[in-house]
């Protein structure tokens, strides 16, 4: 029965999470523009099953993917996993002995990404407004392949014990660079892209690989070490949605060429 509580407590907490938003709303839509709400029996039922479906979303986060992060983290780095599997078990371990860790990383970013609701839905209206000119798959990708690229550079962050800073002030570098060259339509959906690739499915398994690595490896601190590597997930995939349009658009390009020097009389 403590699926049950934990069902209730989780259906009351999501509830209460969303009752401001209903709130401003219907709030605006009576006191400010004051008209009815169109198809009001269907929004109605559209917010129960927001609240249903966001309730057993979450019961299904805190009962199998946050754990099984964390468990993934603590098996991967433990000293009689890596012991196993490396030569410089005896004389004590060096960062290149945590490739399975960034894999792991890797792997996990990139499907977690691709199975983000608010990336989908971004993803969906940018196809809508643009025409079709940017592809849902297409953009859903790029921003997972950014993810999986950034969480794994986590992951060696916290393996090695590199400062947090060196690595975000690099990548917003390269990101002010990028913006400069990158086509003026894509910059400002890779800056919402970073934002959006970091919601209700990425940050749960994100923190507790975070956590769990950070409180396995030998000499990491977790309140130090642990946290971050949902910066690194907000960072990267600005930089490959930005890349993923400059070179769509030096491929267009190239084509563009190649055409013409094929047109051209002998």
């Amino acid at each position: 029965m403590d699926w049950l509580q934990l069902t209730w407590d989780t259906l009351l907490a999501t509830i209460k999470d969303v009752l401001p938003i209903v709130a401003i709303i219907f709030g605006f839509q009576l006191f400010v523009i004051r008209r009815p709400v169109p198809n009001l029996s269907k929004v109605l039922v559209g917010f129960v099953c927001v609240l249903v479906g966001l309730a057993l979303f979450l019961v299904g986060l805190e009962t199998a993917l946050f754990p099984l992060g964390k468990l993934m983290a603590e098996q991967l780095t433990a000293p009689e996993f890596i012991a196993g599997i490396t030569q410089h078990a005896a004389a004590g371990l060096h960062w290149t002995d945590y490739y399975w860790v960034y894999i792991f990383a890797a792997a996990i970013g990139f499907s977690t990404a691709i199975a983000e609701p608010a990336l989908i839905a971004v993803a969906m209206k940018a196809s809508e407004v643009s025409g079709g000119a940017i592809g849902v798959w297409g953009l859903r990708i790029a921003v997972a392949m950014g993810v999986a690229v950034g969480i794994a550079l986590g992951t060696f962050r916290i393996v090695t014990g590199l400062p947090l800073h060196y690595f975000i002030i690099a990548g917003y570098v390269i990101v002010i660079i990028q913006t400069a060259i990158a086509p003026r339509m894509i910059i400002p959906l890779a800056y919402d892209s970073g934002g959006v690739s970091t919601s209700t499915v990425t940050v749960p398994l994100v923190a507790a690989l975070g956590l769990g690595l950070a409180g396995t490896v030998p000499g990491r601190s977790v309140l130090l070490d642990g946290f971050g590597l949902i910066a690194f997930a907000c960072l990267f995939p600005i930089i490959s949605v930005m890349g993923y349009a400059q070179l769509s658009e030096w491929r267009a390009q190239r084509k563009r060429e190649i055409s013409a020097n094929e047109k051209e009389p002998e």
